[in-house]
């Protein structure tokens, strides 16, 4: 048990102490923000690479890729029926009902708890959600906030990513098994050398960046809390029944198989939402800002209790 206190009990410290330096003003706003474009271009592609590359790619896998395509479809579609009744008049309330936060905190959560060289399984399990966000969820972001919806855009943006890259050229080397020569060779052996030292970059700064976005605002605390009610009343059982049953018994694929599509699941949506909202909307940022600090907070307490529970 110790053990396993030890691997969550820093997760929670360096969310903590990521709080801390907001509230205490250690580091500015526009420090973080450089931070974060350190992580999303550089140590986040390099975990994502390294992970693609190693893990064993079977057929099997092209069900998460329908399964969770399928589930953030059918969640937004959800959010559009239910927001005359729970919505409370907020337009991106269809927005907060689907997709989920990956790279900022699935990775860094995932990969703390249990070790960055399985990420492999967690990246697989999301693949089908990359998908949607880019060729769906961003195309409505940018509908609603422009009024247009321009395919080549997306097709470029998506093709431009450096984390959509990291994937695709990981599952091409992985493809055409040359990652042993990879780290065999001179040259790109010291590549391979330093994308692992970048990689390890990754979870601290995640969870540092993630508690100094940790922000309460109680006058919208009451929506905030209805709305990740009602999407975890939905998605908790279904990470259930999907792990202890479908991935396991079903497919009959690993415990961390079974850990992905359950820390999938109960993420928190994409923290993009506010990036791509109209900048009079004032109000609505602050409504989506403060179900995203909730939700954050129910998924590191809901995954910490997750690994208590199932260790591996």
């Amino acid at each position: 048990m110790s053990d396993i206190i030890n691997q969550v009990l820093p997760i929670l410290l360096l969310v903590f102490l990521g709080y801390i330096l907001r509230r205490r003003n250690f580091i500015s706003e526009n420090s973080i923000n450089d931070i974060k474009k350190l992580v999303v271009n550089l140590a986040l592609p390099a975990v994502l690479f390294l992970s693609f590359l190693q893990v064993d790619l079977e057929i099997k896998f092209l069900f998460f890729i329908i399964l969770t395509f399928s589930l953030c479809v059918i969640l937004y579609w959800l959010g559009k029926l239910l927001a005359p009744r729970f919505g409370g008049g907020h337009e991106y309330f269809p927005f907060l009902m689907t997709g989920f936060e990956y790279g900022m905190l699935g990775i860094s959560l995932y990969g703390s708890a249990y070790g960055l060289d399985k990420i492999g399984y967690i990246a697989i399990v999301d693949l089908g959600h990359e998908l949607f966000i880019w060729f769906i969820f961003l195309a409505f972001l940018l509908k609603k906030r422009d009024g247009i919806q321009n395919n080549r855009v997306l097709l470029a943006s998506f093709l431009k990513s450096p984390v959509i890259i990291a994937i695709l050229g990981g599952i091409l080397v992985n493809l055409l098994g040359l990652a042993d020569l990879l780290y065999r060779l001179a040259l790109t052996g010291g590549v391979m050398t330093a994308l692992e030292y970048l990689g390890n970059l990754t979870v601290p700064l995640i969870l540092l960046i993630v508690g100094y976005g940790i922000q309460f605002d109680r006058s919208g605390m009451g929506e905030a809390i209805s709305v990740t009610g009602l999407r975890l009343v939905l998605l908790l059982p279904l990470a259930i029944i999907l792990s202890a049953f479908v991935v396991q018994q079903l497919l009959g694929l690993n415990e961390y198989f079974q850990a992905a599509i359950f820390t999938l699941l109960i993420l928190p949506p994409p923290f993009i939402i506010p990036l791509y909202m109209r900048p009079e909307s004032s109000s609505e940022k602050r409504y989506v800002n403060n179900v995203l600090t909730i939700y954050t907070i129910f998924t590191i307490l809901l995954f910490s209790t997750y690994f208590l529970l199932n260790p591996i």
